[in-house]
């Protein structure tokens, strides 16, 4: 039986590990053809191996998603391989601890660190958005995914600018799926919790209990969990949904 993306080529940004590498795998696993992206060149060659390893297909792109240019050669490089980009899942952000913001309340964030996460998390989906949207008009649809956060639902405290940029996200999102929605083209995203990456080992660090008593399963998502939510957006099998922003949270927006 053939795969739910069998045929699609996608292009999955911060594909170097966690969330983004393991949706390259499901991805792998469900037939479609991967541009893995990631600014550590490095560790989206390992994902790359790991796809091509179990039989999958996949190359190597390098590139900073708040560069136009660069983001712009990425869609270019993954059309001159592969012909379309019929599957974008826009996954590359940072994380507080990576702007020097860890633990900091909204008054003690620098300027610096908040502009960095907002050109990350935010400009940076706009910025993939901006070049893959004009492409899959051109080759009749496609769809986009697009990761945002149960940080873009509620607020969460040391994480003003984190908040500030997911919050932007599911609105580009809503709005791209209305406006592309004759287009053929689908725009949604996917709003993990507290998901078993590096990028949440220094929250769990400092507030781990305190969040798990708030989680209804009582333990933390594994990065396979959002790629199921990932695949299935990608996949004809949500042809009706556009404009969804999905929790995969173990229940934490239910409380």
């Amino acid at each position: 039986m053939s795969g739910i993306l069998e045929g699609k080529s996608a292009l999955i940004t911060g594909g170097g590990g966690g969330i983004g590498r393991a949706t390259a795998l499901a991805f792998a696993r469900e037939g479609a053809r991967l541009a893995v992206a990631d600014f550590n060149e490095q560790a989206a060659r390992d994902t790359v191996a790991l796809v091509n390893a179990a039989g999958g297909q996949a190359m190597t792109l390098a590139g900073d998603v708040t560069d136009s240019a660069a983001v712009q050669a990425m869609i270019a490089s993954v059309v001159a391989a592969y012909g379309r980009v019929d599957c974008a899942f826009n996954n590359a952000g940072i994380a507080g601890f990576q702007v020097d913001a860890a633990g900091k309340r909204t008054h003690e964030w620098a300027d610096e660190s908040f502009d960095r996460m907002i050109g990350v998390n935010l400009k940076g989906v706009w910025l993939c958005m901006k070049h893959e949207l004009p492409q899959m008009i051109a080759q009749g649809g496609g769809t986009i995914v697009n990761t945002g956060s149960i940080a873009g639902l509620v607020g969460l405290r040391t994480s003003s600018a984190y908040v500030a940029a997911k919050h932007g996200v599911l609105g580009l999102t809503k709005t791209a799926a209305l406006e592309y929605a004759g287009d053929n083209i689908r725009v949604n995203a996917v709003c993990p919790g507290y998901i078993e990456t590096n990028m949440t080992v220094d929250t769990m660090r400092r507030r781990g209990t305190e969040i798990m008593a708030q989680v209804p399963f009582g333990r933390m998502g594994r990065p396979e969990e959002i790629a199921e939510m990932v695949v299935w957006l990608s996949s004809d099998r949500a042809s009706y949904v556009s404009g969804a922003c999905y929790n995969v949270d173990g229940g934490y927006m239910a409380v």
